[in-house]
């Protein structure tokens, strides 16, 4: 089972849904998860804010954060996955943010790349990647990551449900 059809699966056994903000990788996420069957069931859509500005501007990313430091930064990344997530309405949000060549840019190197997920709970975490290859496998492992990282969080944050339910009775 690809880390698309497993997020989707425990976003639909939640009753949860799932937005995506995409840079870098220009929208191979939603086609990931648009793949899979069924995928309405719990994808609400993305927002591929390939210019910096768009992440200001749609997903709500601080314009002195993305002046400072620029679009390849982890708390962009953070930003982006919240902004998405209250602005498609999902109960759960992804991002990517990166260089994937083939010049450095914002002062970091090919291959410099940050994914993130923001979910109900106060749920935030962003996973820094330095990764190889060319273009195309840089972006093909940050769509593999971003869905890794998801599902991980689903994954941890259900077993957490089940123990706070088992302990509570």
């Amino acid at each position: 089972m690809t880390a698309a059809a497993r997020a989707l699966e425990l976003l639909v056994e939640r009753g949860e849904t799932l937005a995506v903000a995409e840079s870098l990788t220009g929208g191979l996420v939603a086609a990931e998860l648009t793949s899979v069957p069924g995928a309405s069931r719990s994808f609400r859509g993305s927002v591929t804010a390939y210019a910096t500005v768009l992440k200001g501007e749609i997903l709500g990313v601080d314009g002195t954060l993305l002046a400072e430091r620029g679009a390849v930064d982890p708390e962009v990344a953070r930003q982006m996955a919240a902004g998405v997530r209250r602005a498609l309405g999902a109960d759960w949000g992804l991002s990517t943010t990166g260089v994937a060549g083939p010049e450095p840019q914002d002062g970091q190197p090919v291959g410099t790349v940050y994914v993130a997920v923001a979910g109900p709970y106060g749920i935030e975490k962003v996973s820094a990647l330095r990764l190889n290859g060319s273009r195309a496998d840089i972006r093909r492992e940050s769509v593999r990551s971003v869905l890794d990282l998801l599902a991980g969080e689903l994954g941890e944050n259900a077993r957490a449900q089940d123990t706070e339910q088992i302990g509570g009775n």
